[in-house]
C-alpha cells in the first residue's frame, strides 16, 4: 500500500466514524469532520498533510511518478 492509498483510507475512516459519532454521542464530533476536511482541502494545494509525514516514516512507499 502506497502512502497516498493510506491516507485515503485512514481520511475516510475517520470522517466515517467522527459522522457515527457525532449522531450517536455528540454533535462536537463534527468538528473532527470539519478539521479532516479542511486538512483535506489545504493538502490539495500543497501536496503535505501531518499524516503523510507519520505514513512516510512508517515505512509506506510513494506511488511511482509516472514518466
Amino acid at each position: 500500500m502506497t502512502v497516498e492509498r493510506a491516507l485515503r483510507l485512514i481520511a475516510g475512516a475517520f470522517v466515517a466514524a467522527s459522522v457515527v459519532l457525532g449522531y450517536l454521542v455528540s454533535p462536537w464530533f463534527f468538528a473532527f469532520t470539519l478539521f479532516v476536511g479542511v486538512n483535506l482541502f489545504q493538502s490539495a494545494f500543497t501536496n503535505w498533510c501531518p499524516m503523510m509525514t507519520v505514513l512516510k516514516r512508517a515505512g509506506l512507499p510513494d506511488a511511482a511518478k509516472p514518466a
